[in-house]
């Protein structure tokens, strides 16, 4: 039985959190649950939190549907939980991390910013497998298929655990009930969306996020999600890249 972490960016409550978590327990896991309690995402790989006295707020809680799962609530964001969770600040360690279904893809070279991924990448730097699963949901979605990531995802776990430990990965479902098939792709050189300073005076900016008017590099995953295809990329925490510098 894998041991498996489930947090999220999007908070306790995000609906991608509870049917990522019940598919993994489903699946036979030993499951347990850490989240935001409130909405993180954008926060990378930050362990920032909120603190009293030097010590960060954890809260139990029940989710509908995983009853008898061990969840906690974390003054914090998905990096930190990452990083607790690897000190056993929720028991065993987690052998795997599967941090989503995030409610939106996170494609291209701007996973740098997503929380998702950070809990991912963090979790792979203290020893663990891991996977980062989003749902490409678009700008006004009229439905989400949650469980296509979400099956998508425990069913790699397999692939994970035949990988060395700190093996980390990113994957990305179509918004639909059925996918074309999971295929391998690299990072498209920037993302799906772009954010956009909309207004700016003297003492406050306002950011916003929209589509980008490209299409897509041929192959990346961005590309092969907008044709319907589960993505999946290997992806590292920060290493060093020789520079070349002589004397």
């Amino acid at each position: 039985m894998t041991r498996v972490l489930i947090t999220i960016d999007d908070g306790i409550h995000a609906p991608g959190l509870s049917v990522l978590a019940r598919a993994a327990a489903a699946a036979g896991h030993d499951v347990f649950v850490a989240a935001p309690a409130q909405q993180s995402s954008g926060s990378s790989a930050s362990i920032m939190a909120e603190e009293d006295d030097g010590r960060i707020a954890i809260e139990r809680r029940e989710l509908d549907g995983l009853e008898g799962v061990a969840t906690y609530a974390v003054h914090g964001g998905p990096g930190l939980i990452a990083l607790i969770a690897a000190r056993g600040a929720f028991g065993d360690p987690a052998e795997v991390v599967l941090s989503g279904v995030n409610h939106g893809a996170n494609v291209g070279r701007a996973i740098l910013h997503s929380g998702t991924v950070g809990a991912a990448l963090t979790g792979g730097l203290h020893g663990a497998r891991a996977l980062a699963v989003s749902l490409d949901v678009g700008i006004h979605p009229e439905e989400y298929h949650w469980s296509t990531a979400a099956e998508a995802a425990v069913g790699f776990v397999p692939e994970l655990l035949a990988r060395p430990r700190g093996t980390v990965a990113n994957l990305n479902a179509p918004n639909s009930r059925e996918a074309r098939g999971l295929v391998e792709a690299h990072l498209a050189p920037f993302g799906i969306v772009q954010t956009t300073l909309s207004e700016s005076d003297e003492h406050h900016i306002r950011l916003a996020v929209e589509d980008l008017p490209n299409t897509p590099e041929p192959g990346s995953d961005a590309a092969l999600l907008a044709e319907g295809w589960i993505t999946v990329t290997g992806i590292e925490p920060v290493t060093r890249v020789p520079l070349g510098l002589e004397g």
